[in-house]
């Protein structure tokens, strides 16, 4: 009979896996059995398969990474962990681009695929989506007891479903953690800015004479953010002028401004067109910039506005963990888990921005002598646009995050066969609140100021014509930064709120063991089972339904102008059902023969039906040489898929008013951009293949060469009208083109003159596109000593030369590009990341992290020009301190942590599509903006 020990490894497939001190595990290994209680080896399910309970024979490349050795060179959260690692490209992380609701989340992107085309587990099973669009931020997984991250950089939909095109990324926790520990740090910029503290707790211990072991966490984080982009003095809002034409090249340049509009107020219209207010109530001459040629939105220098976001979006969270475990039998074990997160981030944008607004050539709030001269032209308006400063508050983006998930199940065995039976209920409410959000009604009220000729008092003109339509309205000088009160400022806000819940309830079956023996050793077999349903609905109280009331106004006003300037639609509830059936084979074909010590073929098929996207097979097959005793071959093929989510099929329609601009009739129009969802979709298919060499010549020394080659069909593609390249493709088309759909006009597309200027753009997914991504993963690891001191290095590189997006009318390569058209996000072609550790002394340890990124270009298709196209490359090093203090209380870790230690300052880059000074931008994402960083903490188990 098994002892208790072996059985506990088994059934809870608990990886006590030999740690470097800077990673688990070298890529020979993987994952492997460590000795268990009785000297034996306790069997692990490698991640990535169900029949495979060994590392060393996992065809699929594989990288485990100890969870407490990232953090220690960047203590930070898990994702920022993760992340500095080269095969992440692309992740949304709190220094992200502005991205609708989904906040400043935390998403994780293997090789910059798409954060929806990677699969995140916990402890093997898919986590709930968090977010209404249906990806996972990654900050819902609790911190403390995560022991390792197992991380399948491949595909294996084949024996985890859905979402799994690019890979697997799997957070095991720590199932047998005994005792007490405890953390704190905290830690700030050179800048004094960005402040951080961190504190956490977890617990652990046996329960009723070792039959049973609960264990819980609980961490807290705050992370104040950086709130302006400007605060560094690198960053003076760096973007894009031009139209990347031989004749206007795209050139990327500091200091550009909207030249349509000002902080004091620019007047666009009639007999003072082109004077500003740079002082308030007084007019003078609009100082134009240089660069603008041809170009209908930006230019370097002059008086025109900027925007100044926050630079890195603040953060709170509330993490916690618990987990029960116990045997029933000494075959049978029950558990039951709890995760969730509490989490609030913030993304700080600017004032609220009015757009050509009609004014009145009497508003008493201007002075006399401009009211006369327009009287003496006979103009009764004039048209103004401005950058509200002063007294008005930055408009803020806030998503608060309530994520939950409870599982239980059973684990057991009959005879050799494994079985396990899972039952998860995951619930997620987000509530996306836009903070400042322009009440237009209100705006338009407050804009007609006129005189009570009862008391001579500056009042709304609605206060006199229809008190009751805006009660309590209060008159709005906008002619000059600081001329608007904060109590007008006030009247023309309000916070809008829109609350999305999702939930997930998920069973799955499997069953695995060997039915027989081949020639070569036992076959494993693998049946697996899944039903999934998923539902989404959404409530919001600022609908584009809701109009403004014209009843009274004057100006500005029509019948179809929304109540809010940034408004989110109600969505019915809608779900998905999935059902799944899997199987899988794991076949030894050699053994100890001439043509080396093994070969074992891996097999994997499974059914899948969708509800709402149809039927499909996905399969996977793969190759495992074992040459010699330290060479070993391996290679994959599998067909994968990702289903649309719900909010890709229904999510409702949205519109955001703002300047876009119109390469037709060379103009820049406020006009609204709709979006919503397509019920028409179908799943995205991908082919990938794998092939890699496996050298360990010694237990302290190992290299893993693995290429890739992934390739989806019918892609999803967010089509945007605005965008210069489909609007390109519309004109050139002559209105023929499908990307021509994504826009209104009242005369065609050949009319260039300004009365067929644009009235609306769309936004939607299609299954359009096709993906191409191929490169190599190279880990190397040693572990050995330095100066007869213990001392290990890890060393990660990823090569991706090709990152092809094909649409209809485009083909863009996003390999070596630092924006692109998409996601927004960089792709290297080459990026590196070394660590190192040493123990100078039996208390003292030193560690030290290098990330290097190759040079990048701004140039997506070679159609365009630019003057200035490339963003050189860029290395940050981070340094960790870690004095050890044991004792009877326990042991103690003090640690001082410093990164970008040279305080590096990264290379200037921006997006050049729609380009908005200080919104987007202003370095390549995923460089590092902060500067140097301290942090300083300690860390104790007892």
């Amino acid at each position: 009979m098994m002892t208790r020990s072996r059985m506990m490894g088994a059934l809870l497939a608990r990886a006590s896996l030999i740690s470097l001190p800077l990673a688990l595990l070298p890529a020979a290994a993987h994952a492997q059995a460590a000795p268990d209680a009785d000297g034996t080896g306790a069997e692990i399910i490698v991640t990535g398969s169900r029949t495979i309970t060994n590392g060393n024979q996992s065809p699929t490349p594989l990288t485990v990474v100890n969870v407490q050795a990232l953090q220690t060179v960047q203590p930070s959260t898990l994702s920022d962990n993760l992340n500095q690692l080269p095969v992440f490209a692309g992740s949304r992380s709190q220094f992200g681009n502005p991205s609708g609701n989904a906040g400043a989340a935390n998403q994780l992107n293997l090789r910059n695929l798409g954060a929806n085309r990677n699969l995140l587990l916990f402890d093997g099973h898919r986590i709930p989506p968090t977010l209404s669009d249906g990806t996972v931020d990654s900050d819902m997984v609790p911190q403390m007891l995560i022991e390792r991250v197992d991380m399948v950089t491949g595909g294996v939909s084949a024996v985890y479903g859905s979402d799994a095109i690019s890979g697997v990324i799997n957070f095991i926790p720590d199932r047998k953690f005994s005792g007490l520990k405890l953390q704190a740090q905290a830690g700030i910029s050179r800048y004094g800015d960005g402040a951080q503290q961190n504190g956490g707790i977890a617990w652990g211990t046996g329960l009723f004479g070792g039959r049973g072991h609960f264990e819980a966490s609980y961490e807290y984080r705050n992370d104040e953010g950086v709130l302006h982009r400007n605060s560094r003095p690198w960053n003076p809002e760096w973007s894009v002028v031009g139209l990347g034409t031989p004749a206007n090249p795209y050139t990327l340049a500091p200091n550009v401004r909207l030249y349509t509009t000002a902080f004091g107020g620019l007047i666009t219209s009639g007999a003072l067109s082109g004077q500003v207010f740079k002082s308030n109530g007084v007019l003078s001459a609009f100082q134009r910039g240089t660069g603008s040629a041809g170009s209908a939105l930006v230019e370097i220098g002059g008086d025109g506005a900027y925007y100044d976001d926050s630079m890195k979006a603040p953060l709170r969270s509330h993490q916690m963990f618990a987990r029960l475990d116990y045997d029933l039998t000494e075959a049978v074990h029950a558990y039951v888990n709890f995760a969730g997160v509490i989490k609030k981030n913030e993304q700080y944008q600017a004032a609220p921005m009015l757009a050509n607004v009609t004014m009145s050539s009497s508003n008493p709030f201007l002075a006399q002598a401009y009211r006369t001269a327009l009287a003496n032209a006979s103009q009764s308006t004039f048209k103004m646009s401005e950058f509200m400063s002063g007294n008005a508050e930055r408009r803020v983006a806030e998503s608060d995050l309530n994520s939950f998930i409870a599982s239980g199940g059973l684990e057991g065995r009959i005879g050799d066969y494994r079985w396990n039976l899972s039952l998860q209920h995951g619930w997620t409410q987000q509530k996306s609140i836009a903070r400042n959000n322009v009440n237009q009604q209100h705006l338009w009220a407050a804009l007609d100021a006129v005189v009570n000729p009862a008391n001579g008092q500056i009042v709304c003109n609605v206060t006199l014509t229809n008190p009751a339509a805006n009660p309590g309205c209060v008159p709005l000088n906008i002619f000059g930064p600081t001329a608007a009160s904060a109590e007008a400022s006030r009247y023309i806000m309000a916070d809008t709120t829109a609350i999305a819940r999702s939930t997930m309830d998920d069973a799955e079956f499997s069953l695995a063991g060997s039915p027989f023996d081949t020639w070569a050793g036992p076959l494993d077999l693998a049946l697996s089972g899944e039903y999934r349903r998923q539902t989404l609905y959404q409530v919001s109280d600022a609908p584009d339904s809701l109009l403004a009331n014209c009843t009274g106004l004057n100006f500005n006003c029509t019948s179809t102008s929304t109540l809010y300037q940034t408004t989110a639609n109600n969505l019915p509830k809608v779900s998905q059902i999935v059902w799944e059936g899997a199987v899988e084979a794991n076949v030894p074909l050699l053994k100890d023969s001439a043509l080396g010590r093994s070969m074992t073929v891996n097999g994997a098929a499974r059914y899948t039906s969708y509800k709402t996207s149809g039927n499909y097979v996905t399969w996977k097959l793969g190759l495992d040489w074992q040459l010699t005793d330290t060479l070993r071959l391996r290679a994959t093929r599998s067909r994968d898929i990702r289903a649309p989510s719900l909010n890709e099929l229904f999510a409702p329609r949205t519109v955001a008013v703002s300047l876009l601009q119109d390469l037709l009739t060379s103009t820049a129009p406020t006009v609204p951009l709709y979006s919503g969802g397509n019920p028409g979709l179908k799943a995205e298919i991908g082919h990938t293949t794998t092939a890699g060499i496996v050298w360990k010549p010694s237990p302290a020394f190992s290299i893993a060469l693995d290429g890739y080659h992934i390739r989806i069909t019918d892609a999803l593609s967010n089509e945007r009208g605005n965008l210069a390249a489909n609007q390109q493709a519309c004109y050139a088309s002559g209105g023929a083109s499908p990307y021509c759909l994504l826009q209104v006009r009242p005369n065609g597309f050949t009319d260039t003159s300004i009365a067929n200027q644009v009235q609306a753009f769309y936004s939607r997914n299609i299954n359009l596109a096709e993906i191409k991504a191929y490169g190599l993963d190279l880990e190397v690891n040693y572990q050995g000593e330095l100066f007869a001191r213990p001392f290990s290095t890890r060393l990660f590189v990823n090569h991706q030369p090709k990152l092809t997006f094909r649409t209809t009318n485009s083909v863009l390569e996003h390999a070596g590009v630092a924006y692109d058209t998409g996601s927004l996000y960089p792709s290297p072609k080459w990026s590196a990341t070394a660590l190192f550790h040493i123990k100078p002394t039996d208390s003292f340890s030193v560690d030290v992290m290098e990330r290097w990124r190759s040079t990048l270009t701004h140039q997506v298709s070679p159609a365009q020009i630019w003057t200035n196209p490339l963003v050189p490359s860029f290395y940050t090093t981070n340094l960790n301190l870690n004095w050890t203090v044991e004792g009877g209380r326990g042991k103690f870790d003090f640690f001082v942590n410093v990164q970008n230690l040279l305080d590096r300052t990264p290379p200037p880059a921006a997006y050049y599509n729609s380009p908005q000074p200080g919104q987007f931008g202003g370095w390549a994402i995923g460089d590092d903006p902060m500067g140097r960083y301290f942090t300083f903490g300690v860390r104790w188990r007892g």
